[in-house]
């Protein structure tokens, strides 16, 4: 490839005007750094413009990095400070010639010091910057990963611990103490995949032993990815080391344990809480990541907007009574609840929360940590809560009868509780306290509004493309081309930034019932489902997929995880 500037290269393929050069290396000048990165940066030129020029004018592929797998043997021919130093990442290896993906194809001091290191003809690639990021970070963490494992499996050949066919037997003959467990390769192994978690924003990492192997799960955006397989001899130490992180019995196999622990790792103060369960091929292991360093909780920050914005403040100016959130689990209940207490959150009331964790530690609020080990169940908290003079009560999670007869007892004595419940729906929500036991003349009086809401995967803003639906898309969501017309979908085509999967982050769909007169009357007599479908109609409350159906003709999410999240009931 022979040596090319880069403004020389954008203003014979078009992408620039001599005037713009000349502006963009003035404020290079100014701004230090590439000339690339500071054109991007100040929108003379996009990264893809940027992509489309190069490619033109030098013959260079492009690779999307994030549609690819790279050996992790190759972490060893370019070294991990290189890399990011150049931003650079090895993609391929064919003889005597190393395929090197980089953001910027013209840094041909990064292409000498890779050829004379590597002693390998370098082909460069270009790759988004993005994409170079997280190939670095996905191939040099797989290579601690794959470092901690190798040296584990020569520490146990040492110590004469054979592989088993068997899972069983192995799992009989192994000993699991600390000072095996505390072994360097065994901490690196767990701390690259803590790592791994982060990076790729997972709210769940699942440990999970299966007959021969030992599979690492991640949950992104709602949805469960495999990350890693760790060898099936190497099961115990990795399940005992987290163990110990999180202060849990390390020689108790039998029964499910919980515990936590807390990292800071990129600038980020994480809390994870450990799950344990005993299954048939060994214990497996579930940890929830909490970034406790995300900021305050907002209406903006959980997707309320709009009219829903509206109802939402309207409840929340109630000074007694019950109000629910209603969902199934990994919905953003959680969220929503401390958005409600940071609301409410004011010198001038006595406000105390019941949880089972306490998730966030927030200024001015009385904070309980439910204990059902030593009896302190929510129903048993809820009634010493009662005796602390307080003014708003937010409980966890409604479980069972007791708590919520008590919950609604409360509110009619002049209390606001806030609580969340493990339902479908708005309405549904109505017939779940009733079935709990509840009477209809308490909820009638004790109840004032209902939220029932969804996590949606948004289209990613990088890969998003439009298109038209066909008749049988819009008929699967209950529409019809009358209605619609052409009216644009989207959907993500897969990229780097969004490993691939054309969605990147979530957003919340609600549905917000309040419970006015007539739902009152609805309750207490028992007039049934369709009759009460009929007046939330009438007061114009808009369902979940309605709203849902909304967020997919503005471009924030697609049919697909619509049709994923919400039922046609919703």
């Amino acid at each position: 490839m022979a040596y090319k500037r880069l403004g020389e290269v954008l203003i014979a393929a078009g992408a620039i005007t001599d005037e713009e050069l000349g502006r963009a290396l003035a404020l290079q000048k100014e701004q230090k750094g590439r000339l690339g990165d500071v054109m991007i940066r100040n929108n003379l030129i996009s990264e893809n413009e940027l992509i489309d020029a190069l490619q033109m004018q030098l013959g260079i592929e492009f690779i999307d990095l994030s549609a690819v797998n790279i050996p992790t043997e190759l972490a060893r021919v370019v070294p991990k400070n290189v890399a990011r130093q150049y931003q650079i990442v090895p993609v391929k290896q064919v003889k005597d010639e190393l395929y090197l993906a980089m953001s910027d194809p013209l840094n041909f001091m990064a292409i000498e010091d890779v050829r004379k290191s590597s002693h390998k003809k370098i082909i460069p690639m270009i790759a988004t910057a993005s994409g170079v990021e997280r190939a670095i970070a996905t191939l040099y963490g797989n290579e601690g990963a794959a470092k901690a494992i190798d040296e584990m499996k020569r520490e146990r050949n040492i110590v004469g611990d054979a592989e088993e066919s068997s899972s069983e037997v192995f799992a009989a003959n192994q000993i699991d103490d600390e000072s095996n467990v505390n072994s360097a390769p065994t901490i690196r192994l767990v701390n690259s995949i803590i790592d791994r978690a982060v990076l790729e924003r997972a709210s769940d990492i699942h440990l999970e032993p299966h007959e021969f192997e030992y599979l690492v799960r991640m949950r992104v955006d709602g949805v469960m990815r495999d990350t890693l397989n760790v060898p099936k001899n190497l099961q115990n130490a990795v399940i005992s080391r987290i163990k110990i992180m999180s202060g849990l019995d390390i020689s108790e196999k039998r029964i499910p344990q919980d515990g936590r622990f807390y990292i800071q790792t990129k600038g980020k103060n994480i809390d994870l809480r450990v799950s344990t369960l005993p299954t048939v091929y060994g214990e497996k292991i579930v940890i929830r990541l909490l970034d406790k360093s995300a900021g305050k909780l907002s209406m903006e920050a959980i997707g309320l907007e709009g009219e829903d914005e509206k109802k939402f403040r309207r409840l929340l100016r109630h000074h007694s009574g019950v109000i629910l959130i209603a969902g199934p689990t990994g919905s953003g209940k959680s969220s929503t609840m401390y958005t409600m207490i940071n609301e409410l959150n004011t010198p001038d009331v006595n406000f105390i929360t019941l949880e089972d964790p306490v998730e966030y530690n927030i200024d001015r609020i009385n904070q309980v940590q439910i204990n059902e080990k030593v009896g302190m169940t929510f129903a048993k908290g809820l009634r010493s809560i009662l005796r602390q003079d307080p003014d708003i009560i937010a409980v966890g999670e409604i479980r069972d009868g007791e708590t919520a007869d008590i919950a609604m007892r409360a509110a009619i004595t002049g209390h606001l509780v806030l609580s969340t419940i493990h339902t479908n729906d708005s309405a549904g929500t109505i017939d779940r306290l009733v079935d709990s036991g509840c009477e209809r003349y308490l909820i009638a009086s004790a109840l004032k509004g209902v939220i029932s809401q969804r996590l949606l995967r948004k289209v990613c803003p990088e890969c998003k493309y439009s298109y038209i639906p066909d008749d049988d898309e819009l008929e699967m969501l209950g529409l019809s081309r009358a209605i619609m017309g052409n009216i644009p979908f989207y959907k993500g085509a897969g990229c780097a930034k969004c490993f691939n999967t054309g969605y990147s982050g979530r957003t919340a769909v609600f549905e917000i019932l309040p419970i006015t007169r007539e739902i009152r009357e609805c309750i207490v007599t028992n007039a049934g489902r369709s009759k009460m479908d009929e007046i939330m109609n009438k007061q114009g409350v808009v369902l979940l997929r309605e709203n849902a159906l909304r967020l997919v003709v503005q471009g924030v999410t697609s049919t697909d995880e619509v049709l994923r999240v919400t039922s046609e009931e919703d």
